[in-house]
């Protein structure tokens, strides 16, 4: 099985610790795990600002890059989602589309593909989940609440996997955060006030951490709790799974 493994642009300039988090997962696993190194943005910032025919080149240039490979893997659900869901659409016609079916989230493709049953990593703290959008309703790391269909989390089923961790959820578990890429930017009132909101619920749990699939979302929380001082930390999902590797 060989592994394209895809980091984001803000994974690359302001989280790597997640990137490198992801490669020591896989490599762990005993996978044949390739990083191409002249991989770019996938487009999606250009696509969700209405600006499909800039995403276009990125997109063929993304296909060409890992179409070799049995699996595209990133550590970010939102990415993931949008090769997924978008990349069939945009380069219909156009140009051939394979990856849309070969790219995973590191929780899915853990989960899933992997069916990681154990790890040896060690993380004894209290971590409250973020389910992201894209995550729960393009993915399915999670069940969403407004389906009535039996509540299920990929996200938890792996934490539970880490040594000394106690995971929790926060009331209205599914719901935005408030970043949304162009929504925090056009709106920064209402995505401000769903952020504070949504960090509220998250340290109602009693968590020393949130921790969640997206480091945008992650973000957007880090954010606002650094300006209000809220005491609360924030940890791609990644890296817990890889603590102690």
């Amino acid at each position: 099985m060989k592994i394209g493994l895809f980091i984001p642009c803000y994974v690359d300039a302001l989280y790597p610790e997640a990137g490198v988090a992801t490669y020591k997962l896989l490599t762990h696993l005993g996978l044949d795990v390739t990083y191409p190194v002249k991989q770019t943005c996938c487009g999606q910032p250009m696509a969700n600002a209405g600006f499909e025919n800039m995403a276009k080149p990125l997109a063929m240039k993304f296909e060409d890059m890992f179409k070799a490979f049995d699996y595209v893997v990133a550590p970010s659900a939102s990415c993931a989602a949008f090769v997924k869901t978008f990349y069939p659409r945009i380069l219909e016609g156009e140009h051939e589309c394979v990856t849309s079916t070969r790219i995973k989230d590191i929780v899915e493709f853990l989960h899933d593909i992997i069916q990681v049953k154990s790890l040896p990593s060690k993380f004894p703290h209290v971590v409250s989940v973020h389910n992201s959008c894209h995550g729960v309703r393009e993915l399915g790391l999670s069940s969403p609440t407004e389906r009535n269909i039996p509540p299920y989390n990929k996200i938890v089923d792996l934490l539970n996997l880490v040594e000394g961790i106690t995971v929790k959820e926060p009331e209205r578990s599914d719901e935005c955060c408030g970043f949304g890429g162009m929504f925090a930017v056009e709106e920064p009132a209402v995505s401000t006030r769903m952020g504070r909101d949504k960090i509220a619920r998250h340290m109602a749990t009693g968590a020393e951490y949130i921790t969640g699939p997206d480091s945008s979302c992650l973000m957007h929380m880090q954010g606002i709790a650094k300006r209000e001082q809220k005491p609360i930390k924030f940890i791609h999902v990644a890296e817990i799974l890889a603590a102690g590797l």
